[in-house]
């Protein structure tokens, strides 16, 4: 099937199966691998993107589906000026590994944008992402950070 998807400001035709999920259509189609494939399960969320501004795990969505733009870590950055959320990541070292930093952030930019800025908030909200090296605390720290600088997508 023919589908039409706006990522990161861009318009994509595909030409897809409909079982395709939109993290495959991201990865493998349209080489932005940015957004992790974990678990392809939903359970991990480094496949973590904004669909219509919403946070979504692309790993159980299906592209068909796709009507609103979606944004990928890499469409978060201002040409080579990193948007706040990831400069934050960086400033208080976030990540360990690294496999699951995209998804954090993209929970990250959806948690500052809803103003959530109680700590026990952030950790409830971020508990769908799930770091292996257990950078927590670090997290934390970088979205309240973020929070306050202007870190709207």
């Amino acid at each position: 099937m023919n589908i039409s998807l706006e990522v990161d400001g861009k318009t994509e035709e595909l030409d897809i199966e409909p079982g395709v999920t939109l993290l495959d259509a991201l990865r493998e189609r349209l080489d932005h691998t940015g957004t992790k494939k974990g678990c392809d399960r939903g359970q991990c969320g480094a496949c973590t993107v904004h669909v219509g501004g919403r946070p979504v795990l692309s790993c159980l969505t299906l592209a068909a589906t796709v009507r609103e733009p979606v944004t990928t870590v890499e469409g978060l950055r201002d040409g080579d000026e990193l948007h706040p959320v990831q400069r934050a990541f960086v400033d208080q070292d976030a990540m360990q590994c690294g496999f699951c930093t995209s998804g954090q952030i993209m929970s990250a930019v959806a948690a500052v944008e809803q103003g959530i800025d109680n700590p026990e908030d952030v950790r409830e909200f971020m508990s769908g992402n799930l770091c292996r090296c257990s950078a927590y605390p670090n997290i934390v720290a970088a979205i309240e950070q973020a929070r306050s600088t202007d870190a709207t997508v």
